[in-house]
């Protein structure tokens, strides 16, 4: 049974693109490609996306620039980032425009394609009951996707919100590594990067740099935690 999900791939490699394009209809979505930047950012405009497939080097517009347009004008689509860079400052530009995941060619369609059944099913479950999660001055809307702490409002990406939610809806609580990976990234393995330790120093910045309480916590060897009062 076919989907409604429509699904932006702006890849410029016309075989790979094709492939993609194909695997994505037998899986039953409907897949819009965009082969250079300038047409991808027209497409996102015009039609409301279940989630975004980018190639990072894309003609004429790139795709951390657009994710960063995208990201402005949706702050809740998913958007997976495809690019033949490994290195860990490329993965960190793109987490820090608003990028959802990251995927090094050559890649398997496997992976890419659960990664797309875990995003929409994340887009789905948000029409969950109105909540809101504080912790101290933190207050976490659930519904509209919104951060504030003392009144000043947080913009954060994805990712860093759903790590947040873990972290104060298990207020005091130590979180393993292992347990963030499974909930916020639906990995059931270590890929041996540092991406938490990156997501958390992310989350440190914007959530407890400009305050003088700290939130975050880490217990070393043991994983991380949110606590109103630091410890003495």
């Amino acid at each position: 049974m076919e989907n409604t999900y429509r699904i932006l791939l702006a890849e410029d490699e016309p075989k790979l693109s094709q492939v993609m394009q194909d695997e994505l209809a037998r899986q039953g979505y409907h897949a819009d490609v965009a082969y250079d930047g300038l047409i991808a950012e027209k497409m996102f405009r015009q039609h409301n996306y279940s989630l975004v497939i980018l190639d990072i080097n894309l003609p004429y517009k790139n795709g951390l620039a657009l994710c960063k347009e995208f990201r402005t004008l949706n702050k809740n689509v998913p958007i997976i980032m495809l690019t033949a860079l490994g290195e860990l400052q490329d993965k960190m530009d793109a987490f820090n425009l608003g990028a959802d995941d990251y995927i090094v060619k050559p890649f398997h369609f496997d992976e890419l394609f659960a990664r797309i059944k875990v995003f929409l099913k994340r887009a789905d479950a948000a029409s969950e009951p109105a909540e809101k999660v504080t912790v101290a001055d933190l207050e976490i809307d659930m519904e509209n996707k919104t951060v504030t702490r003392g009144g000043k409002n947080i913009n954060l990406t994805a990712k860093e919100f759903a790590l947040l939610v873990l972290l104060c809806k298990n207020k005091g609580k130590v979180i393993a590594k292992q347990d963030i990976l499974e909930k916020v990234w639906d990995l059931s393995f270590d890929t041996g990067t540092n991406t938490i330790e990156v997501y958390i120093s992310f989350l440190r910045n914007k959530v407890d740099k400009p305050f003088e309480t700290k939130l975050i916590h880490t217990k070393p060897g043991f994983g991380y935690y949110v606590r109103e009062t630091s410890l003495s």
